[in-house]
């Protein structure tokens, strides 16, 4: 069995323009530092997505966006619909229906079931990634999960915690 990885993603920190829905919010100047950031980490860090799950809403959108400007290929998008207020069981059962053919997927989506996520599937971790990731996982944070399994397999305790990072832009 090859191993897969699971890339989580937060959006970027977003503003809070008066009279905008929830799901309209666009990012903050901070965020539109921040993002391209992420994308230089994940490049930097060899975890260029073969696909990437992105909740519909504009700050996530506008995330990828961003980061998809620092990678060297560009990966499928899908914009699920219901990535945006899930809670963490929610994203698994969207994550287990990812393809056979994926090795790296990105996840792209919002607290606190991004960070649940991440916390739901960790058996182990490397250093004092599991302790940094309970502790706060901010906006433009990212989880590095590794594991064994078949996506269609992908359960509680499952994956290895490889790396947190949480890239911030000049300025910020």
């Amino acid at each position: 069995m090859r191993l897969r990885r699971l890339v989580v993603l937060r959006h970027a920190k977003s503003a809070w323009p008066p009279d905008v829905d929830d799901r309209d919010r666009p990012l903050a100047e901070r965020g539109l530092r921040d993002a391209p950031a992420a994308g230089r980490w994940l490049r930097d860090a060899d975890c260029v997505p073969d696909l990437v799950l992105c909740s519909p809403a504009v700050r996530t959108r506008q995330t990828w966006d961003l980061v998809a400007e620092q990678l060297p290929t560009s990966p499928p998008v899908r914009h699920d619909p219901r990535l945006y207020g899930a809670d963490a069981g929610e994203l698994l059962a969207v994550v287990r229906e990812t393809p056979d053919t994926v090795a790296t997927l990105l996840l792209v989506g919002h607290n606190p079931a991004v960070q649940d996520l991440v916390l739901q599937l960790t058996a182990e971790a490397l250093g004092d990634a599991l302790d940094r990731t309970r502790e706060k996982f901010p906006t433009s944070a990212i989880a590095v999960l590794t594991q064994q399994r078949s996506w269609p397999e992908a359960a509680a305790g499952g994956s290895l915690l490889t790396d947190v990072a949480v890239p911030r832009g000049a300025g910020t």
